[in-house]
């Protein structure tokens, strides 16, 4: 009781310092605000700003096989009779507008003129046997895509839409060359006939190819499905990023706790605690007991106040339990070992400054790669050889929804440190006031 007692005195002096409040809470929720702030900004408005690409093209298509689709996304209702013309369409559809900005020309050299000018970013051409060579299973299509070298994102998507529609039409294109090849000689002249039919009937039948191309509308209740996306990918950003914040800084209340130790040493009061009737034992157990507690509240005020004011998911109650465990131990018992090392409060600068940073840094390595798989997996050996990666192992796993199971191996490795820098400290404490 005697050591509840001290802790909990202990626990009431840390919290009535502002600046430890600030530290412990302010900080880790500030930082997190702020990427909310800007991821969000960018989500509200729908993404990225892209300026529109502008485009020349040049259609030169004379025809082959006739074929119309559906034209209610071509400008004027007209219906598209060649291939050139339904790639035409699909640039020029609504759901197009926002990212290209399209002008048509008579002939090639216009239209790579007018990316050589800079008038234009992207020229199209349509060669004039488009729609025959497409028709023809012996040849192949192509469409020339001309470009400013010193641009990436507006041709890069262009370019992907139409690979997207040439590969589409091509899978009908193939389909015939595998009907022709498996066909016999004597039955390649009716087979041929057979397939030119099928290739333009297949054009035909194929009415919807630009909704299923380009469709972005969404159907009723879409918008709230939307908004409902757009929040899941805000909160995976900002979600690992609130938790390492919570890791690095739970580290660091571990150990400036801890260092109340060194503190009431040169302040010469811990010295007067050892000669009252407790015992020397129960005092260093109060002492040790509050850096857990302190943590503790630290961890699980940190985690509510994301949940509420974020909305940050934690994992399933058990999966996060086991998470904040690990924290808190790992935090508490890394702290209590590192200060037991250090003579005197003047040397925790090297302590905060240099241990503390870089192993909090070598911990969060997978929350900073967390876009490039390459550098996750160089991430996950480095960041594991220091108890900060564990903590970050069972957040990320609880996050992910990982099985209890898989999150409790995590925990008993964390525990395992937790026991080893525990067992050093207090032996070195307790040397060191014997």
């Amino acid at each position: 009781m005697k050591a509840f007692d001290i802790a909990l005195k202990d626990l009431t002096r840390s919290f009535r310092s502002a600046f430890a409040i600030v530290f412990m809470f302010g900080v880790p929720l500030l930082v997190t605000g702020l990427f909310y702030v800007m991821f969000g900004n960018i989500a509200s408005e729908g993404g990225f700003s892209l300026p529109k690409t502008k485009v020349v093209i040049a259609n030169l298509d004379e025809g082959g096989p006739k074929f119309q689709v559906n034209p209610k996304n071509i400008p004027g209702g007209k219906k598209a009779e060649t291939m050139g013309e339904l790639v035409v369409s699909i640039l020029q559809s609504e759901e197009m507008a926002d990212l290209i900005e399209v002008a048509l020309t008579d002939s090639a050299e216009s239209a790579r003129s007018a990316v050589d000018s800079q008038a234009a970013q992207v020229a199209i051409i349509i060669p004039a046997d488009f729609s025959h060579q497409f028709a023809d299973v012996d040849e192949e299509a192509f469409i020339e895509f001309y470009q400013d070298p010193t641009l990436t994102i507006g041709p890069a998507i262009i370019k992907a839409v139409l690979n997207r529609f040439l590969d589409g039409m091509s899978g009908v294109k193939i389909a015939v060359t595998v009907f022709l090849d498996e066909a016999d000689e004597s039955q390649r002249g009716l087979a041929g006939q057979v397939a030119q039919q099928y290739l333009k009937i297949s054009l035909a039948e194929n009415e919807d190819m630009e909704d299923e191309l380009l469709e972005t509308r969404n159907p009723s209740g879409g918008a709230q499905r939307k908004e409902e996306e757009t929040q899941s990918l805000l909160l995976s950003i900002v979600g690992p990023i609130m938790g390492g914040m919570m890791v690095f800084y739970a580290f660091f209340t571990g150990a400036s706790t801890a260092q109340s130790i060194l503190r009431e040493e040169e302040e010469r009061t811990l010295p007067r605690l050892f000669t009252t009737p407790t015992p020397q034992a129960v005092i260093l157990t109060g002492k040790l007991f509050s850096v857990f507690l302190t943590v503790c509240v630290q961890v699980v005020v940190l985690i509510l106040a994301a949940r509420f004011i974020f909305g940050i998911q934690w994992g399933e109650p058990k999966s996060a339990s086991m998470m904040a465990a690990g924290i808190i131990f790992t935090a508490s018992s890394f702290g209590i070992f590192i200060n037991s090392f250090l003579k005197n409060t003047k040397q925790g600068g090297v302590l905060f400054g240099g241990v503390l940073t870089v192993t909090g840094m070598m911990g969060m390595i997978k929350i900073f790669a967390m876009n490039s798989p390459a550098a996750q997996t160089m991430g996950d050996a480095v960041s594991l050889l220091v108890p900060q990666g564990w903590a970050v192992r069972g957040l990320t796993q609880s996050m992910s929804g990982e099985s209890p199971e898989s999150i409790f191996l995590t925990l008993l490795v964390s525990l395992a440190w937790s026991a080893v820098f525990f067992v050093v400290g207090v032996w070195k404490f307790n040397r060191r006031y014997a």
